[in-house]
């Protein structure tokens, strides 16, 4: 009680806060025209984002994940308010994927000599989101390629939802039958357990080893299954996982704002045309790239915790992933603007989160 005081005072006094630039753990930014239309979201608030794999074709292999590489840095904004930005690539791991393809990553460096071109893997239950089709039918059948990314210190990120159980209930399944097992088969192999999105996911990274950690999104923070079903269906907040009940969300922002090393900034900020998303068979993604840092800004004041915001964006996943931590900084202040209805999206338009409402964080340089 003795810092209740404290925290009042600071949601009603800090009018601005700079931090460490973030880095986004989990991000998509799709392939072809697209793909300068993200990065021009993308680019201004990040130093580094991890860039998923399930295009279609997904990359598998080293060799299509620095053809990935190539296209997304020929797609880079000519104007942007820093030019240190990394693309951090994810191979799509199968049923096939061999030990040999891990080394043979494990290997490759950036241009500045100490950033791995290849960071992660990304392990998708086969059927369990977008583009997954190709992903893993049995993680037995991976355990030579965990191995060989255990012993290389290669990050495994997990879309952690089993297929066969009811929507609401495919993370906490997953702990139970998936994840649980893995840990203690694999003691030394970095996990990090990508958009968790139930209390069981949050209690399960607390009380797991070191090793094992997650990102939250800032829908999953926002948001939760009223909002997307109550009074219509909402498109633009359908995401998998998908959105849960009001007891889930609040043990995620309690998790985000604790301080807790456990716990980092991972988008999941992905795209789809907006007639893709609003059709009798819509897509699941949520694009944020345009206002994360505000949203995570956001939830941060409303907790009275803004002092740790930077940690969660900028610091524990860096540390996670065996990054030097950022040198740069952007500052955020409280200033309220309005989201657009639509952004660019290649050829097509995009909604993205909050379209039309107002954001009362802003950051400074950005228009």
């Amino acid at each position: 009680m003795a810092d209740e005081p404290a925290e009042k005072k600071q949601k009603t006094t800090v009018d601005s806060i700079t931090i460490r630039r973030p880095d986004d753990f989990h991000h998509h930014c799709r392939d072809g025209k697209a793909t300068a239309s993200v990065l021009k979201h993308a680019v201004p608030r990040f130093t580094r984002c991890l860039m998923m794999p399930n295009l279609q074709p997904p990359v598998t292999t080293v060799d299509l994940a620095l053809e990935y590489k190539k296209r997304i840095l020929a797609s880079m904004p000519e104007k942007t308010t820093h030019n240190t930005f990394q693309p951090l690539m994810t191979l799509y791991l199968t049923d096939n994927t061999s030990p040999d393809e891990i080394k043979k990553a494990a290997d490759l460096k950036n241009e500045d000599g100490i950033t791995p071109t290849i960071i992660g893997c990304k392990f998708y239950p086969a059927g369990a989101t977008t583009n997954s089709a190709s992903g893993v039918t049995d993680i037995k059948k991976l355990y030579p390629v965990l191995e060989a990314m255990q012993e290389a210190g290669m990050v495994l990120c997990i879309h952690s939802e089993v297929t066969h159980a009811d929507i609401f209930e495919r993370e906490p399944v997953f702990i139970e039958e998936i994840m649980k097992p893995l840990v203690g088969d694999f003691p030394k192999l970095k996990i990090t357990m990508e958009h968790i999105s139930t209390k069981e996911a949050v209690d399960y990274v607390l009380s797991a080893p070191g090793n094992v950690k997650a990102s939250i999104t800032p829908q999953h923070l926002l948001f939760n299954r009223n909002h997307l079903l109550v009074g219509g269906i909402r498109p633009h907040l359908y995401c998998l996982p998908i959105l849960k009940a009001e007891v889930h969300r609040q043990a995620l922002v309690a998790a985000a704002t604790s301080g807790s090393p456990k716990f980092f900034l991972g988008t999941d900020s992905a795209p789809h045309a907006t007639h893709t998303k609003e059709s009798a068979c819509g897509c699941a993604g949520v694009f944020s790239a345009h206002c994360c840092i505000e949203m995570y800004a956001h939830v941060f004041d409303e907790q009275g915790k803004l002092d740790l915001l930077e940690d969660f964006t900028s610091s524990f996943g860096a540390d996670h992933y065996g990054l030097p931590r950022s040198t740069e900084t952007i500052t955020l202040e409280r200033k309220t603007w309005t989201v657009p209805k639509t952004y660019e999206f290649g050829e097509f338009t995009v909604t993205p989160l909050k379209a039309g409402e107002e954001v009362h964080w802003k950051i400074v340089g950005l228009e």
